[in-house]
């Protein structure tokens, strides 16, 4: 069977002679409907296939031509556009079918045998006659006869359910895709939670860590310091001994032990310096306060003294992880200075935004002269260096201590912990 293809656009025409070749079809392409009647009037095809929208004379225009000449040969009209418009307009020119683009190489197929097949049907005697239609505010004249009229109809039908389930495929897709987004939308939204989180915690530990540092370049001048004063003390010292050794000996001894003495606060100062470089050295993390409390039982001796942990299990605070020294140094400076202590307990209190954690014992308590005094580092060379460490660890992430208790009555240290430092089970 010999088709016709009119189109202007050779894209479209060579993929519509591909399509029908592959039907088995004999292909003529011509690009507008003058030369389509020049070419059938040299060599009649079965079937033209003519495009609508098309320079000069359009598709409606080349089928009213071809039916005025050779009645007998079919058309179908391709177009891109598709309203009933379009089908009264292609009725009135004489149209047989029609095929909308993009075209469909089983539709095409299925719309030449349809039309073919027609073609070979007798109408009724009483089957024609001119119809006038007004649609739309315009009058179509169809003088096609009811076989006509009823394939282009059903053409016009299948197209509509074709485009139908495409839309309703489209549609699926659609809200399989907007499930996917949404999923997708769901899982970045969590990751941008996620991802806020660590970067408040990674700005958390990084101020914490340069805190440290500021800490650590401060104490290291502080005890630079102190121990070139104390080896001068100490160079001191042995001068005069030297001078007094035969004038003065029991002078010239007094000043060596004057000189060994001062070589026990360098190695105090030293030991101190060892034991501040480690604070920051390790990025804070979030322990178990009760954890905490349980490890430093280790250093009590239970058989004299009870230690009684209060704090709600699963509670964790955020700090250095040389924050164990701070509870065991308050369990040390309980056991060493509280004289009648029999008891030590820990405890968590809330109020409001603020968290406090709580050491407090039934000792004789501290002076209210040495209540701040114990903190300094001036002091704690003298007694011993564990609360002004205790105070350097907690600062790292913004916890503060203090005594608080009554003398005579017991110690009472308490530790002052901002609430983005407290980390509570189910909040």
């Amino acid at each position: 069977m010999s088709v016709l293809v009119v189109e202007d656009s050779r894209t479209q025409a060579e993929f519509i002679r591909y399509v029908l070749e592959a039907e088995g079809y004999d292909v003529t392409l011509t690009a507008d409907g003058t030369e389509a009647m020049k070419r059938m009037a040299i060599d009649m095809p079965d079937i033209v296939l003519s495009d609508i929208m098309m320079p000069g004379m359009d598709g409606y225009e080349l089928c009213r031509r071809i039916k005025q000449q050779y009645p007998d040969v079919p058309v179908i009209l391709v177009t891109t556009l598709f309203d009933p418009a379009d089908v009264l307009k292609g009725l009135a020119s004489g149209a047989d079918s029609f095929i909308v683009k993009p075209v469909n190489p089983e539709h095409v197929r299925s719309q030449i045998e349809s039309v073919m097949q027609t073609q070979e049907m007798r109408e009724p005697e009483d089957a024609h006659g001119e119809l006038d239609i007004t649609f739309a505010g315009s009058t179509y004249t169809i003088g096609a006869g009811r076989l006509k009229i009823l394939n282009t109809l059903l053409s016009t039908y299948t197209i509509a359910v074709a485009k139908n389930t495409e839309l309703q495929e489209a549609q699926e897709q659609l809200h399989t895709l907007n499930g996917q987004l949404q999923e997708a939308v769901a899982d970045l939204s969590h990751s941008n939670e996620s991802l806020a989180a660590e970067n408040q915690e990674r700005r958390r530990v990084e101020k914490a860590l340069a805190d440290a540092n500021r800490k650590l370049q401060l104490m290291a001048s502080i005890t630079r310091h102190d121990l070139l004063n104390q080896l001068a003390a100490l160079g001191g010292y042995l001068d005069l001994a030297q001078i007094l050794r035969e004038r003065e000996p029991e002078n010239a001894w007094h000043h060596v032990e004057s000189a060994a003495g001062m070589v026990s606060r360098i190695n105090n100062t030293v030991r101190f310096t060892a034991e501040y470089q480690k604070i920051g050295a390790t990025a804070p993390a979030w322990q178990e306060i009760s954890v905490l409390v349980e490890r430093s039982e280790k250093y009590i001796s239970t058989d004299s003294i009870a230690l009684e942990n209060t704090v709600p299990v699963g509670v964790e605070v955020f700090a250095d992880p040389l924050i164990e020294k701070v509870f065991s140094n308050l369990i040390e400076n309980a056991l060493r200075y509280g004289e009648t202590t029999t008891t030590i307990t820990f405890s968590l209190k809330q109020d409001g935004e603020m968290y406090t954690i709580i050491c407090e014992d039934d000792g004789v308590g501290i002076p209210a002269g040495e209540k701040e005094k114990i903190f300094t580092y001036a002091h704690g060379m003298n007694t011993g260096l564990g609360l002004f460490l205790a105070r350097e660890i907690l600062a790292i992430t913004g916890i503060t201590i203090r005594e608080t208790g009554t003398p005579g009555s017991g110690a009472r240290f308490e530790l002052l912990c901002p609430a983005r430092v407290i980390r509570v089970p189910g909040r």
